[in-house]
């Protein structure tokens, strides 16, 4: 299996493309625009067609490459059903799955950082967008976020799957590549509570700024905004 792992350092983003091998067909999970180029070279270089690209939620950090590479490739466009954004051409369920070729994506609904957010479980390893990062989990302040429905995605949902489990997440600060569920279980500390009140009591004061790209890039990725449309 292909899996690579790539790092956009203006947003802290992780994005992730998948293959079962050389001269197959791929997946992307959460591009970004600026990157897109590099998305292109690898594929190119790999020999891969790229069939689908996966955005876990409406991005507020950075502007999507999945307009673009839908562009430039014809391929698929997913998210979940309650995305709104204009560009997906195909919306999948709580509990439906992705293929291609022999891989197997799993999609789950956990909202809570925004309304529309889902993660992907795939074999060993789960992507978890927003909802749970490296010692920590996503804000829940903007996009119709909920403190109750992220813990309960969290401590319902995730925290669910076995220990073993990889943790992908969409974004690091800290130069971290991934986790574990057990590990995320014992030390991540926004996880250290015994209710939903006590975790909405953190998360409704972090007290944090809103991303800088917050008001570019909500309506860009609603939209689907390609690199022509940018100039």
């Amino acid at each position: 299996m292909i899996f690579k792992q790539l790092f956009d350092t203006k947003s802290s983003t992780y994005t992730y493309i998948i293959s079962t091998g050389k001269g197959r067909e791929a997946l992307i999970i959460d591009p970004v625009i600026d990157s897109t180029s590099e998305y292109l070279d690898i594929l190119k270089d790999l020999d891969l067609k790229l069939v689908k690209v996966i955005d876990t939620h409406i991005h507020a950090d950075h502007i999507s490459g999945m307009a673009e590479l839908n562009k430039v490739t014809n391929c698929q466009t997913l998210m979940g059903e309650n995305s709104k954004s204009e560009v997906v051409n195909v919306k999948v369920k709580d509990n439906e799955k992705i293929k291609i070729e022999q891989i197997e994506l799993k999609a789950i609904y956990t909202p809570g950082h925004t309304d529309d957010s889902y993660c992907f479980i795939m074999q060993d390893r789960v992507f978890t967008g927003d909802t749970l990062l490296i010692n920590g989990t996503g804000r829940t302040d903007f996009q119709n976020g909920s403190s109750y429905e992220a813990y309960n995605s969290l401590f319902d949902r995730l925290l669910k799957l076995p220990e073993e489990i990889l943790v992908f997440p969409a974004h690091d600060y800290k130069g971290n590549k991934f986790s574990s569920i057990g590990n995320e279980k014992k030390n991540n500390p926004r996880l250290q509570v015994n209710s939903p009140e006590e975790y909405a009591e953190i998360m409704d004061n972090l007290n944090l700024a809103n991303p800088k790209l917050m008001d570019i890039a909500v309506p860009a990725n609603l939209k689907g905004l390609t690199l022509e449309d940018m100039k």
